[in-house]
């Protein structure tokens, strides 16, 4: 559904992708890892073009990517949603309008209409009660559900997760795991999480991807992952505490 092929990308003076090849299967949960700066988010970006690779190609489908233009490239950006780290809510705005914002900037639906969409959307991350609250109101694990919420009102085919559990606690980093698997379900799509937190996409993961000074060293399902023989996916894993001495337990169900 989404492939690389050969993907380069160099930012600041730094090779940040080297000849990335990396495909995505439709309604996966590919998960992205790697430490600080190995490209994960610059690989999202790159998705939705808002980077535009210095070589190679990027698909999703049948489309290239960063060579779509005006409304071809407006049709692709169509297909995702996107639940940015920090959540992105812009804050004189309540919870309702931060997440009814795509519909009301994109569509002339009655407002009647908005609101009824959008109370379904925080329903499906059990937070409809927060409606008419500020995200000053709000914690940080609920910022990123409203967040979530607006990234879904387009009912989009892929949602693409930039660091979602990044600054909670480890309960609501595994409450937003559960969200994600519930999405995938319920919703059908396709799901890209971006993650230093691999905790997280072992209980999540389709597959993972290991991102290491620009390059793909390992992708293996989470199963394989924590057996690999990758020098650096093994530092990876005893740096966050997890060993191949017991078996993985995932628990992502809603």
């Amino acid at each position: 559904m989404i492939r690389f092929e050969k993907v380069t990308k160099w930012l600041g003076g730094s090779l940040v992708l080297d000849e990335v090849d990396m495909e995505i299967r439709q309604h996966e949960t590919f998960c992205i890892v790697g430490a600080s700066g190995a490209g994960k988010s610059v690989s999202l970006k790159h998705m939705v073009r808002l980077l535009t690779p210095d070589s190679g190609r990027i698909f999703v489908g049948d489309d290239c990517v960063n060579e779509a233009r005006g409304k071809d490239l407006d049709r692709v950006r169509n297909r995702f949603g996107v639940l940015f780290q920090g959540a992105a809510l812009l804050q004189w705005l309540n919870v309702g309008d931060n997440v009814g914002l795509p519909l009301r900037m994109k569509t002339d639906k009655p407002d009647e209409d908005i609101d009824r969409l959008v109370k379904e959307k925080l329903e499906m991350v059990d937070l409809v009660e927060t409606f008419s609250k500020t995200p000053y109101e709000l914690s940080g694990g609920m910022r990123k559900r409203v967040g979530l919420a607006r990234a879904i009102i387009e009912d989009p085919e892929i949602i693409l997760y930039d660091e979602p559990t990044s600054g909670l606690d480890p309960v609501t980093s595994r409450t937003i795991d559960r969200l994600i698997s519930r999405l995938k379900t319920d919703l059908g799509v396709t799901s890209v999480v971006v993650t230093h937190d691999l905790h997280s996409a072992l209980a999540i993961g389709t597959r993972i991807a290991m991102l290491h000074d620009g390059k793909i060293v390992e992708t293996a399902t989470p199963k394989e992952f924590i057996k690999s023989d990758n020098e650096i996916v093994k530092g990876f894993l005893e740096a966050q505490y997890i060993t191949t001495e017991a078996e993985w337990k995932r628990d992502p169900s809603p």
